[in-house]
């Protein structure tokens, strides 16, 4: 392993660990920092390895929240563990929509979504989405503002929105949050809720992902899986507390306003980088 390409790595699983829970798009992102810094492995496995990072991101939620989602928690009292068991049961009727066309579609989104026009547009669309509904004149009184009060159609309505997420750009937590948020939820209930709901969706990814794999792994790719998620680990522990205190104190607004940016940018290194393209075609 070169020592350049140890710190591609960790850039990614960098980006990876921060952008997971926030409204920003991870897979987006992740798309977008290879293209910049290209990690040298072939295609096949740099699926893998984006999708398998994202366990590291997975275990530190599982961690923060351990107690919270421990239905057989000693600190916890019968009533308790018994409401912790059906938040179990809200999470995943939540997670079939997208589970179901997660699995349908993969290849298809894999061969036609995965481009930096179709990012762009997400990123600038959802973004202004973000915007609207954190303004004063759309902008309702929370009626959930707990995760326990949330029932089973809601969770089932706001696993439709986490379908708008397969979509590369639009962010699982961005379309949970603002399906939630329409809902009737509180913010911090919303991000709570939208990190419970990517424990079993990053972890079935993550699986097909390695199922379809059909080569087997060197030992130099079995350090980067390892470095990555160690990686995303450690900086989602940090990203998933960043965004509950952020939540308590300010709206969604600046993640809107960075989306619509970053967005922009996106598309003016698209049309660029088409027009680069065009011009270098031999005649």
């Amino acid at each position: 392993m070169s020592v350049i390409e140890f710190l591609k790595v960790i850039v990614l699983g960098i980006v990876e660990g921060f952008t997971e829970w926030l409204p920003i798009s991870s897979t987006g992102h992740m798309i977008l920092i290879d293209g910049l810094i290209n990690l040298n492995v072939t295609k096949e496995f740099k699926d893998v390895f984006t999708v398998v990072i994202q366990l590291g991101a997975m275990l530190a939620v599982a961690i923060v929240y351990f107690n919270k989602l421990n239905p057989f928690s000693v600190e916890k009292n019968e009533y308790q563990n018994r409401m912790t068991l059906l938040l179990w049961v809200k999470i995943v009727i939540a997670c079939i929509p997208a589970g179901i066309l997660g699995i349908l579609l993969d290849d298809w989104i894999d061969a036609h979504m995965h481009s930096s026009f179709v990012i762009a547009l997400a990123l600038i669309v959802y973004g202004i989405i973000f915007i609207v509904i954190e303004s004063k004149s759309f902008r309702k009184t929370p009626v959930i503002t707990k995760t326990s009060k949330i029932d089973y159609y809601t969770a089932l309505y706001i696993g439709m929105f986490q379908v708008l997420s397969l979509i590369p750009g639009t962010s699982r937590s961005g379309a949970t949050i603002i399906g939630a948020m329409l809902l009737g939820c509180s913010r911090s209930v919303a991000a709570e809720f939208s990190f419970f709901l990517g424990l079993p969706i990053i972890l079935g990814a993550s699986l097909v992902k390695i199922v379809k794999y059909s080569g087997a792994f060197t030992l130099e790719e079995i350090l980067y899986l390892v470095v990555g998620l160690l990686v995303a680990f450690l900086v989602s522990a940090y990203s998933v507390n960043f965004l509950i205190n952020w939540v308590k104190k300010h709206d969604f607004k600046l993640f809107g306003y960075y989306r619509i940016v970053l967005g922009i940018i996106v598309l003016v290194w698209f049309l660029v980088s088409s027009l680069l393209n065009v011009t270098t075609v031999p005649a």
